[in-house]
C-alpha cells in the first residue's frame, strides 16, 4: 500500500464554516453543480482559460466531443456569464470565445477538485 499526501487534514469547522447558511449553501451549490457538472462543460471551460479561443482549437482541446454538443455548451456557459462570445467581423466572420471574470474565478475555485481527481484516478 502506497501513502498519498491527502492534502491538509479534515477539520470539522471547514464543514461548519461551509454549511452555515444552509439552504442557501446548499441551493448555490447544487446550481453550481448542475452548470459545471453536464458532460463536457468543465473541460470546456477549463481549454477556453487556458487559452483556446476559437470553435475549433476548443474542440481539438475537449476530445471527443461533437461539434453541436460544443455549440450548446458553449451556448450555455455563456447564458451562465462564465463565457464571452465575440464576433470579429473578417472574411471569413470569426467567433472567439473568452472566459469572463466568474469564469476564471470558477475554474480556479475548481482546481483543488481537479487535483483531487488526478490523485485519485491517475488521470
Amino acid at each position: 500500500m502506497t501513502s498519498v499526501d491527502a492534502g491538509p487534514a479534515f477539520r470539522p469547522e471547514d464543514i461548519t464554516t461551509i454549511a452555515h447558511g444552509t439552504s442557501e449553501t446548499c441551493r448555490s451549490v447544487q446550481l453550481t453543480l448542475d452548470v459545471v457538472g453536464k458532460r463536457w462543460s468543465a473541460a470546456i471551460l477549463v481549454a477556453i482559460a487556458q487559452g483556446a479561443t476559437r470553435f475549433g482549437e476548443i474542440r481539438g482541446a475537449v476530445d471527443g466531443i461533437s461539434d453541436r454538443l460544443l455549440a450548446a455548451r458553449l451556448k450555455d456557459l455563456e447564458r451562465h456569464h462564465l463565457v464571452e462570445r465575440t464576433v470579429v467581423p473578417s472574411m471569413p466572420v470569426q467567433v472567439k470565445y473568452a472566459p469572463t471574470v466568474e469564469g476564471v474565478q470558477l475554474v480556479a475555485a475548481m482546481a483543488p477538485l481537479f487535483q483531487w481527481g488526478e490523485n485519485h484516478f491517475g488521470t
